[in-house]
């Protein structure tokens, strides 16, 4: 949902490709990511995928950590 409340439409799930592609690393860093449990995903029909929450969640903690980090930052 947006701040005013009207829901957004977006994927609910990426591929291992486009997580690569979005955190500019290769899909072999992103499968040991989610090997050893810090990319949660879902395996369906063979295939890994990443929840866009997850991804969401991800931004979300890098953009307040950076913040905290930042000269006067919150």
């Amino acid at each position: 949902m947006t701040n005013s409340g009207v829901p957004t439409v977006g994927p609910t799930f990426y591929d291992v490709q486009e997580v690569a592609a979005m955190l500019k690393m290769s899909r072999m860093t992103v499968y040991r990511a989610i090997s050893t449990g810090e990319l949660r995903a879902v395996r369906v029909r063979g295939r890994w995928l990443v929840p866009a929450q997850v991804i969401q969640t991800l931004v979300e903690s890098a953009v307040a950590g950076a913040t905290a980090d930042a000269p006067g930052g919150a």
